[in-house]
């Protein structure tokens, strides 16, 4: 009988060991994939990271000029990375699909295609505490009217610093760009635009800060900047197996032209494919 309770007890003391493994094991494994989607998150915020993305961001402007219009600019914003040798050539392209409401009464509204821009960054392979990436900007006159583009082929450089130290990716890019060659009727280019992005990445989602600020060197000095400030949050989700970084930021303008907008809303749907 004795023999009998030991083997009891030596059973249930088994079992008991076995289910805080099995439950140590399942903890590590949540703890291994949120590590693991943290790392994702934090990588989609880093634009000349080594991934493949297709990013869909969709920027609403609201109040614009006289008329109190709204302009709605879909970007398709695919990435492609190449690694040859040390570097990556970070392949970046912008293609906006444009409404402009009347912003002007009695000029009515216009939908299209606007301006395709591409920027090859070239940035460091091995990642660093700080890493860099710098690279030719082209502007192609794709807008399908007057009013959604410069009618002007444009280019220049552009240069992205930022690090990542913990739970953060913190930045700044830089790009502008002037007009080579099109149609002599239209205005000059001499466009800058500046972006810093802060993003702190927690388990569950991340909060972002991203403006762009953009001044038309070509404008007076009065009506040459747009300055908006703000931010949001954004997750990371998978759909099937694909992760999917969901993003959304609002802006309000401190500083603008008199014919730009009071405020605007970002949304983001971002494809990723790592590697």
């Amino acid at each position: 009988m004795s023999r009998l309770r030991n083997v009891k007890a030596a059973t249930a003391l088994l079992a008991a060991a076995s289910l805080v493994v099995v439950n140590a094991l399942a903890a590590q494994e949540v703890e291994n994939e949120q590590a693991s989607e943290s790392a994702l998150a934090k990588k989609s915020q880093n634009p000349i990271a080594n991934l493949i993305s297709l990013p869909f961001q969709n920027n609403t402007t609201f109040g614009v000029g006289p008329g109190d219009a709204t302009v709605n600019d879909f970007n398709i914003q695919p990435v492609y990375p190449v690694t040859v040798k040390n570097f990556n050539i970070i392949n970046r392209f912008i293609l906006p699909v444009t409404y402009q409401g009347e912003v002007i009464p009695g000029i009515g509204s216009e939908f299209g295609l606007g301006d395709l821009s591409y920027t090859a960054f070239v940035a460091p392979a091995k990642a660093s505490g700080v890493t860099w990436g710098v690279g030719p900007s082209f502007v192609i006159p794709t807008a399908t009217d007057d009013r959604l583009g410069s009618g002007k082929w444009s280019a220049g450089l552009g240069l992205v610093i930022l690090a990542t130290p913990g739970k953060w990716v913190v930045g700044g890019l830089l790009q502008n760009v002037w007009s080579l060659a099109g149609d002599a009727d239209r205005a000059e280019v001499n466009f800058l635009l500046a972006q810093y992005f802060v993003s702190y990445i927690m388990p569950a989602f991340y909060l972002t800060s991203a403006p762009i600020i953009t001044a038309n060197w070509e404008a007076d000095s009065d009506q040459r900047w747009t300055v908006p400030l703000g931010g949001g949050a954004g997750k990371l989700v998978r759909i099937g197996k694909t992760p999917v970084d969901l993003q959304a930021q609002a802006f309000y303008n401190v500083v603008k032209p008199d014919l730009a907008g009071e405020w605007s809303l970002r949304l983001q749907f971002k494809l990723l494919f790592p590697k």
